[in-house]
């Protein structure tokens, strides 16, 4: 098989389902890998698209990565038997002559890749990603027939904050999820305080709540915040600091009982391992949050998961949830037997869903069943890929 083409696209995204509300500008990528494999009449196309609540990487993609696999010899991709696609051996194609570290944006570019290329060999397999991922990673495993969700979202609003907040919160119940995660990080912890109160009260209790200060607090700040949160117990208070300052962040697990979250901001499998080492996190209670479009993909996902949970006593796979809402976070959640995954039910349109065949029920949604990563089961992803790629 050969790749003959590489399509790149940005497009904006917003953090609310209101796209007039301001969000800073966001984008992200889109991908299309096309390849000369022709099914039902048509090429082989795998998908992808860059994680939501950062920016588009279309310089990187162009002058980097999507050239170095257009060049590269098929052989270099495929299969060491030389019949399958290898999204491994892409994954270090790609990297080629990369350095050591600057993890920053590249890992994203690489990543959005990495999702087109096992959208690909999952469908050349006509199998979903998280059947085949079950034979290239363990040679085969017991697999879940559902897989546990929560819904991500509760960004400040800026009228009316705590009134739609709890609107928010009481729509993500009605849509079958039991647990959720909203922001905080507000300099005044009253305000924060306020706005989880209301949501809990939507949500029914504060244990099936988690806050994400998006990294904003210093020391003193996360101190504060973190001595006010713990009498409330949370289902989980996540990014409380810079992600590498691991002194505040182990400072916090010191002081703070409930779990913590920590690991979206990071990219790599050495930031992870620092994270492990340095940050002071409990393996008996807190949570590792990576993204896996950020991590190089489900490549670089894969290699950080296995990294962690070998390391001496290791983390339990139960205290991974992605980030990202990502349909591919369903397939790695049920082959790695991860504690679930993120789903952001309004915010980051056309990507604010999983699709309409695939409803929430309790707290739990079903796996895909179609060939790749699923998006053609979802008509606003797809509208998306042929409105960029027409």
């Amino acid at each position: 098989m050969r790749i003959t083409d590489i399509r790149e696209c940005t497009i904006p995204i917003s953090r609310y389902a209101d796209p007039a509300l301001p969000s800073g500008g966001l984008t992200t990528s889109l991908v299309e890998i096309v390849t000369d494999v022709i099914m039902d009449g048509s090429p082989v196309i795998g998908r992808g698209y860059a994680s939501v609540g950062r920016y588009a990487q279309g310089g990187l993609l162009r002058e980097r990565f999507i050239p170095r696999l257009m060049k590269a010899d098929p052989t270099e991709w495929l299969s060491y038997e030389g019949d399958d696609l290898d999204p491994f051996r892409a994954s270090d194609v790609m990297m080629a002559g990369e350095k050591p570290g600057g993890h920053g944006e590249r890992c994203v570019a690489v990543g959005v890749l990495d999702m087109a290329l096992w959208d690909i060999a999952a469908k050349i397999a006509r199998q979903p990603l998280y059947a085949l991922l079950a034979k290239r990673v363990y040679h085969d495993t017991l697999l879940p027939d559902r897989v546990k969700v929560y819904a991500g979202g509760g960004y400040p609003y800026p009228d009316n904050d705590t009134g739609q907040l709890a609107d928010e919160m009481r729509r993500i119940v009605d849509l079958g999820f039991t647990h959720a995660k909203m922001k905080i990080g507000n300099p005044d912890i009253a305000v924060d305080l306020k706005r989880i109160e209301a949501a809990a009260k939507a949500l029914g209790t504060p244990a099936r709540l988690a806050v994400d200060a998006m990294n904003v607090y210093r020391r003193a700040d996360a101190r504060v915040a973190a001595t006010a949160l713990a009498p409330m117990n949370l289902w989980w208070f996540e990014d409380v600091c810079n992600p590498h300052d691991f002194v505040t962040q182990s400072a916090v697990a010191s002081l703070y009982p409930g779990p913590l979250g920590a690991g979206e901001p990071l990219f790599s499998e050495e930031e992870a391992l620092l994270l492990d080492a340095h940050g002071g996190l409990r393996r008996d209670r807190d949570v590792l949050l990576f993204d896996p479009v950020h991590c190089y993909g489900a490549s670089g996902y894969v290699n950080i998961v296995h990294a962690l949970t070998r390391r001496g006593e290791g983390w339990p796979r139960s205290s991974f949830w992605p980030h990202g809402g990502h349909l591919l976070s369903l397939h790695l959640v049920a082959v790695l037997g991860l504690g679930g995954a993120e789903v952001t039910p309004f915010a980051f349109h056309p990507f604010s869903t999983l699709s309409k065949s695939l409803p929430i029920e309790d707290g739990f949604v079903r796996l895909p069943q179609s060939p790749g990563i699923g998006f053609e089961l979802n008509d606003d992803i797809m509208r998306a890929f042929k409105t960029a790629f027409a």
